[in-house]
């Protein structure tokens, strides 16, 4: 049964339209609550030669050229979401901040093998010194009248992870990601957000000697970013001489989703005022479709390396830029051609077996009985859409969703990016299939927004709305439910035109915990 408008007040309608929401999305939001979130069905995963691409090094090669030769003529941008907060790296620090104080190395080690999260910290606590922020740490501290040294040698951690963690000190557990630094070199240190500027110099500087980024971020850290990229924007100019044009651009207010307790009713804060969540990354969609230009190249804000290894990630940047331009100019001729009437039939024999063998279209089983006008129409339906060329990496245990064959509204199999929480894993068929993929999502992507006569599209067209997550979450102790809506590069680019390349491992590199910043692709020497 629907759940009824009456349960909302007058005040709640004034919430809700302040949000830049309608009632009716709340009604929905609710009834997906009560319905649970529909899973997908998985054919089979992909993999190489069933819908990953494997590019020989001959090929690479002349992909790498036509990309070099269009970088001049397209405009590019960077789109990095970095909404994330740095709380989620540091969580087994605050544990044993929060639960362990003074955090004696000698109290610790007896727990090492009762949870990771003492291991982690034994691991962070003897390799203090390798990381990026050491010298800033010892030197706030000294501030304070406290040698770091000195409390290294007593074994004695609470004082050091005060200074790291609060606003006492770095205040590094509550700053976002962006702004960890994350890798040393001989002459400075770097933050993510800086990586990611001198990432995006070896692969996007245009005609102009011009760069252009794109940060999604969160409100309450709207001003301390956008001070630190003001204080860097002129040195990093000048280091590579050429001009900067960022963006930053926080979530919608209208994205954010009403929380529910286990019976599926609304939540109130304290002030009686209805509980909204963050929509998830999917709700950054809003941010990707407002930007103007032919491609975005798509990468989060933790998926960085250093100097040494960047050379490897700029090739592939290339090859996924270049292998996209090659398939979206091919599909733009024969849109046109199909536009203006004048595709023969030797050329739509042509194109179907490009759309199946370099598209990855499946066509209905009654395909070969449908006219010509028939097969023209189905094919520019399906080809007149965004195209997004991603790469995949071997499976090697890493986290990440990964690239499968979905079964669609009309059964018709396509290429998308799943996460365990969209497929049924209580069936140990779906299960066994999830489990058996050869690959996985690192978020290595780049999109084509245009369509063939250089109109952008709409991007919120192209998103399966029904594709949503719903998890288990926690406020002030109290168990609720959380909706995030379709992740970006899952349900919210669901009837995109896909395209899976394989990617060596060296090109992701993700930060999801402190310690992974001890590894040797974050070391500079």
């Amino acid at each position: 049964m629907m759940i009824s408008k009456d349960i909302f007040s007058d005040r709640d309608i004034i919430q809700i339209k302040d949000m830049g929401k309608k009632l009716d999305d709340l009604l929905t939001e609710i009834e997906l609550f009560k319905k649970g979130a529909p899973f997908l069905k998985i054919v089979k995963p992909a993999t190489i030669g069933d819908g990953i691409v494997a590019i020989s090094e001959t090929e690479m090669v002349k992909i790498i050229n036509l990309y070099k030769e269009r970088l001049k003529q397209y405009d590019f941008i960077k789109f990095v979401p970095a909404s994330g907060a740095a709380s989620r790296m540091f969580r087994s620090l605050f544990t044993i901040y929060n639960h362990h104080y003074p955090a004696k190395i000698d109290d610790i080690k007896p727990l090492e093998n009762k949870d990771k999260q003492y291991k982690e910290f034994l691991e962070f606590a003897y390799s203090i010194k390798r990381f990026p922020f050491y010298q800033d740490l010892n030197h706030i501290m000294a501030q304070h009248k406290l040698s770091i040294e000195e409390e290294i040698n007593k074994g004695i951690y609470g004082e050091i992870l005060r200074y790291l963690l609060t606003s006492d000190g770095l205040n590094y557990g509550h700053l976002p990601k962006a702004l960890i630094k994350f890798h040393a070199y001989p002459d400075h240190i770097r933050t993510a957000l800086e990586e990611h500027i001198v990432e995006a110099t070896l692969y996007i500087k245009n005609r102009d000697n011009q760069i252009n980024l794109h940060f999604t971020i969160l409100p309450e850290h709207e001003k301390i970013v956008k001070s630190f990229y003001k204080n860097i924007k002129n040195l990093y100019e000048k280091r590579f001489n050429l001009v900067l044009n960022t963006d930053f651009s926080m979530q919608e207010p209208s994205t954010n989703t009403i929380a529910v307790d286990m019976n599926n009713h609304p939540i109130r804060d304290k002030n009686k005022r209805l509980l909204f969540r963050p929509g998830g990354h999917g709700a950054l969609l809003k941010n990707l479709n407002s930007i103007n230009a032919d491609f975005i190249f798509i990468k989060n804000i933790d998926n960085v390396t250093t100097d040494r290894y960047k050379p490897i990630e700029t090739k592939y940047k290339k090859v996924l830029a270049g292998y996209l331009i090659y398939l979206q100019e091919k599909i733009f001729n024969y849109l046109k051609k199909i536009e203006k009437d004048e595709l023969d039939d030797k050329e739509l024999n042509e194109l179907i077996l490009f759309s199946k063998g370099k598209l990855n279209i499946i066509f209905p089983q009654n395909f070969a009985l449908f006219s010509k006008k028939e097969k023209e129409s189905y094919i520019y339906e399906r080809l007149n859409r965004p195209i997004r060329v991603c790469g995949m990496v071997k499976n090697e245990g890493e986290p990440g969703g990964g690239p499968f064959w979905v079964e669609g509204y009309d059964s018709t199999p396509t290429l998308q990016i799943i996460e365990s929480s969209q497929i049924d894993m209580s069936s140990d068929k779906q299960k066994k299939i999830f489990n058996s993929s050869t690959h996985f999502n690192p978020v290595d992507i780049v999109c084509g927004i245009r369509n063939y006569k250089g109109e952008k599209f709409d991007l919120t067209k192209f998103a399966d709305h029904s594709s949503v997550f719903i998890s288990i979450k926690f406020k002030e102790g109290m168990k609720l439910k959380a909706l995030e809506l379709p992740g970006l590069w899952n349900g919210a680019m669901a009837y995109w035109t896909t395209v899976f390349v394989e990617v060596p491992i060296e090109t992701f590199n993700p930060v999801k915990i402190v310690n992974d910043l001890l590894r040797e692709r974050h070391q500079s020497n």
